[in-house]
């Protein structure tokens, strides 16, 4: 193999890596994780987590024994929602905004099912959105704190939400 065929599958002939392109790569991905695992383990409370790159889609996923099966799907949606709006606010943002009377009521019915409650923050890296993380499993405090957690174990966003 030639060093332009090697440095061409090392990055799928985009010509630049993850954090060239400002990506959350698989390291940091599961760094978020394994820090909100050891969050959601101290609570005590089985938590699904999801991470996404900036468009949305997955990066890392853990189950954690015991967590709830509905949670996985809410999870990766916390995150999906945080990632289809560029990271500009949490999922918990967005809740008195989604309300009946609202600017925003029925939102979450768009784009295949938004989350708009606590739980979903984004991963902002020097000041640069690089993905999402989602938490489902506990009350939307305790997803708060998990996914805020798994964002600190990469210098990422911390929400007082």
């Amino acid at each position: 193999m030639s060093s332009a065929q090697a440095s061409a599958s090392n990055n799928n002939y985009l010509g630049v890596s993850p954090a060239q392109r400002h990506v959350v790569n698989a390291t940091q991905a599961q760094q978020v994780v394994d820090a909100a695992v050891q969050e959601a383990m101290s609570i005590p409370q089985p938590q699904n987590i999801a991470v996404t790159d900036p468009a949305g889609f997955l990066v890392a996923f853990h189950r954690m024994d015991s967590a709830f099966p509905a949670s996985i799907d809410i999870s990766m949606k916390k995150a999906r929602t945080v990632a289809l709006f560029n990271g500009a606010m949490t999922t918990a943002q967005w809740y008195n905004i989604s309300q009946p009377g609202a600017s925003l009521y029925g939102i979450q019915e768009t784009n295949g099912g938004l989350v708009v409650f606590g739980g979903g923050v984004p991963l902002v890296v020097n000041g640069i959105f690089i993905g999402a993380v989602g938490v489902s499993g506990g009350t939307t405090d305790q997803d708060v704190q998990v996914a805020n957690a798994g964002a600190r174990a990469i210098g990422g966003y911390v929400s007082d939400m």
